[in-house]
């Protein structure tokens, strides 16, 4: 990567909270004219800020999830004339600017369509499955690169294989084995060897495979199910976003929590690997986990911990940015994701930070 490369991906970086909400305008208007007017006052203003690169420099050069930003934003525009990003299969409508930001942190974002058409392979044999097996081997080998493939082969069959018909349990089993890594044994030269395989790799996320796909059609019985967007991480799908659109907008949360307990009665197995759940409407968004009541799914406030937002960013790109970055993730994946047993129920918590949950964090702060 070039010096100029590596500034001008700093300067992105630190603007990331205002220049990326200029190219999600672009990305709604209906004429190629004035994405391109809107991506000239984008690259103007960060242009001034970085130390009087050229434009043309600018332009060939900065780059978000390995395609220049007004390719992407070209590409998208076609996607939208020709109708293939708005509407999922369930018939509720998302936001093309959640697609969009998932693009600007570096995820690779699939829709089930061009999946289906062939032009991508994910590894997906049927709609019955929810684990990409292929993308989950090949990050293992990645992240493991000293484990032998028996190594890899039986922690694909631990992570895949569920020891109960709880989905609480499956999922408090699977984050186990998420955080603390696989133990696995196996026979090789004819002995029992005991070994561990890392299923995700902290100190180097380019070992990761990041993937969002829109929507994704999962069958389990005599049930099928499309949710508007499923988040992967090394083929396991941590994340689910459902996109709601009620006649009744005191009711949209509420709603959209009905929608993700039907999936989760009647398509379980998607959810024995979930993380985070995550409701929108419009702009707005809200974040909750399984046992989450809907009044228990909050706004993201900031994206960083420690400023505001910009102002104008609404609360879907502040909450995809301050999740989903991919450094954060982990990090809450890690750290705040938290399982409490009462009796025979099994409650799972996120520890919200103060700050990122609160209006006013820091005022709240220094009052306490």
């Amino acid at each position: 990567m070039s010096r100029v490369t590596k500034k001008l991906r700093r300067r992105f970086d630190s603007t990331q909270s205002a220049m990326p909400a200029a190219v999600t305008e672009s990305c709604r208007t209906t004429s190629l004219r004035e994405a391109t007017r809107t991506w000239k006052q984008v690259t103007r203003s960060l242009s001034q800020r970085s130390a009087g690169i050229p434009l043309p420099l600018l332009k060939s050069q900065l780059r978000v999830g390995g395609a220049s930003v007004f390719d992407m934003l070209r590409k998208r525009l076609a996607s939208r004339r020709e109708g293939r990003e708005a509407m999922p299969a369930a018939g509720k409508a998302i936001a093309p600017s959640a697609l969009t930001w998932f693009e600007v942190i570096g995820y690779t974002v699939l829709l089930e369509s061009d999946i289906t058409l062939g032009k991508h392979q994910i590894g997906r044999s049927s709609y019955s499955d929810v684990v990409l097996c292929q993308r989950l081997h090949n990050a293992l080998q990645k992240i493991n690169p000293t484990k032998l493939d028996e190594a890899i082969a039986a922690a694909i069959h631990q992570v895949t294989c569920t020891e109960s018909s709880h989905l609480l349990e499956n999922n408090r089993r699977f984050h186990k084995l998420l955080t603390n890594g696989v133990e696995v044994e196996y026979l090789y030269n004819e002995e029992i060897v005991h070994d561990f395989v890392s299923l995700i790799d902290t100190s180097n996320l380019l070992n990761n495979n990041w993937l969002a796909i829109h929507p994704l059609t999962v069958v389990e019985g005599n049930y099928t199910h499309c949710p508007d967007v499923v988040v992967f991480i090394n083929g396991l799908p941590l994340a689910v976003i459902v996109s709601i659109q009620p006649s009744d907008e005191q009711a949209i949360f509420k709603e959209g929590k009905e929608r993700i307990q039907t999936y989760i009665e009647q398509i379980p197995k998607l959810f024995d690997y979930n993380t985070f759940l995550v409701i929108t409407y419009g702009n707005r968004a809200r974040v909750g986990t399984l046992t989450s009541d809907w009044q228990e799914f909050l706004p993201w406030r900031t994206i960083d911990g420690e400023d505001f937002p910009a102002k104008g960013a609404t609360e879907l790109e502040v909450l995809i940015q301050g999740i989903f970055d991919k450094r954060r993730l982990l990090e809450q994946v890690l750290h705040l994701i938290v399982f409490e047993e009462k009796g025979s129920s099994i409650s799972k918590k996120l520890l919200r930070r103060p700050f990122c949950t609160t209006q006013y964090p820091k005022k709240s702060l220094r009052q306490g």
